[in-house]
């Protein structure tokens, strides 16, 4: 199986504060198969370590005020161009993401609260037809 997963799920340390998600359970699930690693927030032009951000009224900004939209929107556009040319069978985001949440979100205050929402990644990834699933639903 041909698996497309978020980066910071195997271990890449390109989350907003400099870390990773590592998940052995991921790592597991993954072995002996085919696994390509994203980070659309990377792949847009963000730096790690970054400000955090989260979707306020539609557009992704960051903690500061500052939008990263353009940023964001062109990692989810790389990460389409990926999934289309690969053509992976599953694809697994990391939880609660601006960019790869696939079923929540935090609410773009910066509080903490969760919504149901995926991330642009995940939005654009669905629309497209791809299977994408959130990395708490394995």
């Amino acid at each position: 199986m041909k698996i497309l997963i978020s980066a910071c799920l195997i271990g890449t340390n390109c989350k907003y504060n400099g870390g990773n998600n590592r998940n052995e359970k991921v790592m597991q699930f993954i072995e002996g198969h085919d696994v390509i690693p994203i980070c659309p927030e990377v792949m847009g032009g963000l730096p790690t370590p970054r400000v955090p951000a989260e979707i306020v009224c539609g557009t992704v900004v960051n903690r500061e005020g500052r939008s990263v939209d353009r940023e964001y929107r062109r990692g989810a556009q790389k990460a389409l161009e990926i999934a289309v040319r690969e053509q992976p069978d599953l694809i697994v985001l990391q939880s609660r993401s601006p960019s790869c949440g696939a079923k929540q979100r935090y609410d773009g205050t910066f509080s903490g609260t969760l919504i149901s929402g995926r991330g642009v990644t995940a939005e654009l990834l669905v629309q497209h037809g791809f299977h994408v699933v959130d990395v708490e639903d394995l």
